[in-house]
């Protein structure tokens, strides 16, 4: 290995650890002030909590838009 590549594999794994850090901090915060500021959800969104998950409609709707346009492109482009 040359230098270069030793001094960004060294770089890299303190960028890594640094952020394993962080995100472990910043869930600590998180979870404080959840167990303060959290209210009741809201019972139709317990009952079907991924259907009402904005994320998780806007991934499906991609994804369908996405096949629906590759299968397009399939059907209509001749060689």
């Amino acid at each position: 290995m040359t230098i270069l590549t030793t001094v960004l594999g060294v770089v890299a794994l303190l960028i890594l650890t640094a952020s394993l850090i962080y995100t472990f901090k910043v869930g600590k915060l998180v979870s404080e002030r959840k167990a303060n500021y959290d209210t009741q959800i809201n019972e139709k969104v317990q009952e079907h909590p991924y259907a009402r998950n904005p994320i998780f409609l806007a991934y499906l709707i991609a994804g369908v838009l996405s096949l629906s346009y590759i299968f397009y492109l399939a059907f209509t482009i001749t060689r």
